[in-house]
């Protein structure tokens, strides 16, 4: 049987060779910016999604420079695509950018980055959701989510955060269990649960 924490840690260790590769984090910080880790690799459950989340704050925003931070990021020959959508006018209040990066292992990863600004009601928020989870993840929740992520098709879209709920809150432990679960806790839209 697979252990399913080996695998998850040795996916984690190719991320952050990814991050070193890209240069992600000294791009950002080239232009003043503070860049938090967030999501699944913060909290310790990629598994096998390849993409790695950031989220990004500069004081004052400015919209060129979030474009010269990413102009030197494809620089790097592995980054094969970015894509761009301005939100700064929605809820959200960000500029969301996604690289997707293809390692020398023929995987590809997409690197999220969201520069966030600082009045957004999000501003700081998806840290604190990470720090929360990985406070309260115990061996036998973390395998359980883990499990799950990977028994997923990667044709199927679900929301991380829906499994983390569905496990630490309402002792979901199987796929079987949580499309049951899913059925029952539809969610769209960004979702706001908190450990």
């Amino acid at each position: 049987m697979e252990d399913i924490l080996e695998t998850a840690k040795q996916i984690e260790e190719e991320a952050w060779s990814v991050i070193d590769e890209t240069g992600v984090i000294n791009h950002w910080s080239s232009i003043g910016a503070t860049i938090n880790l967030v999501g699944s690799l913060k909290t310790g459950l990629l598994i096998n999604n390849r993409d790695i989340d950031f989220h990004i704050y500069t004081n004052p925003f400015n919209l060129s420079d979030s474009f010269l931070a990413i102009s030197r990021l494809a620089e790097n020959k592995r980054i094969k695509t970015v894509s761009y959508s301005n939100l700064l006018d929605a809820e959200d209040k960000c500029i969301e950018w996604h690289a997707f990066y293809d390692d020398q292992n023929g995987n590809s990863w997409q690197i999220d980055m969201i520069h966030i600004l600082n009045e957004s009601p999000y501003a700081g928020y998806f840290e604190r959701v990470a720090e929360c989870i990985s406070k309260v993840l115990t061996k036998e929740t973390r395998e359980a989510i883990l499990r799950i992520k990977k028994a997923i098709p990667t044709d199927k879209k679900v929301m991380s955060v829906q499994i983390y709920k569905a496990v630490i809150e309402d002792g979901v432990r199987n796929l079987e269990a949580f499309w049951q679960w899913e059925k029952q806790n539809r969610n769209e839209g960004i979702v706001t649960w908190v450990p």
